[in-house]
């Protein structure tokens, strides 16, 4: 096992260093409409350690594979999240820098080795053997299938609803799409449609 302080080191004299790397994968992420945001230090430290793992991989598995698009723009809970027939990783950037740590060590390889068990083994199921595979004998990492970051700062704002069951919280997505009335929400035990109240606490 490796020393995630030490690879943090490592990967910050890298990314000064792999200029070229960071360039490209930035012009992947814009958009037609709008130029993309600089990347972070921290951010050009994990396209450094994509693509150390790649690498890795290439030799370990004897094959070339194709890099994703990466993407630091995932919201909410999740840490980071791979797109398999896109080809595309997303990280959240809030959880980054908190944990910078835990994300070089382990979320970075977690998220390729879903990209490269597609690759290799088409449709599978989600955190399955081969998976844990790749995790175990190519990253050497534990294959947790979540994390355990603190999570209050990326927290979403709840609002209140009623059943007749009694208060039931929805996300402010579900909210948003009843206000324009797009939907309206039922309780999966009363089967009575939700009311709004208040934005909870």
């Amino acid at each position: 096992m490796f020393n995630p302080r030490s690879l943090l080191n490592s990967l910050r004299r890298k990314a000064i260093s792999s200029t070229s790397i960071t360039s490209a994968t930035a012009a992947n992420s814009a958009t037609p409409q709008r130029q993309p945001k600089p990347l972070t230090p921290l951010q050009q430290q994990i396209l450094v350690r994509i693509e150390d793992c790649y690498k890795q991989a290439e030799i370990y598995f004897k094959r070339p594979f194709a890099r994703p698009l990466t993407q630091f723009t995932l919201r909410g809970r999740s840490a980071g999240t791979a797109h398999l027939q896109q080809n595309r990783l997303r990280f959240n950037p809030v959880l980054l820098r908190e944990n910078s740590e835990a994300f070089l060590a382990e979320v970075v390889p977690h998220e390729i080795s879903h990209l490269l068990c597609f690759q290799l083994f088409g449709k599978t199921k989600p955190h399955g053997r081969e998976w844990q595979s790749i995790m175990l004998k190519l990253f050497k990492v534990s294959p947790n299938t979540t994390h355990s970051f603190d999570t209050q700062s990326v927290k979403g704002k709840d609002f209140e609803y009623r059943c007749a069951c009694g208060p039931v919280r929805l996300s402010i997505r579900r909210h948003n799409k009843v206000l324009r009335g797009e939907t309206r929400y039922l309780c999966k035990r009363c089967h009575t449609h939700l009311t709004f109240t208040q934005a909870a606490e």
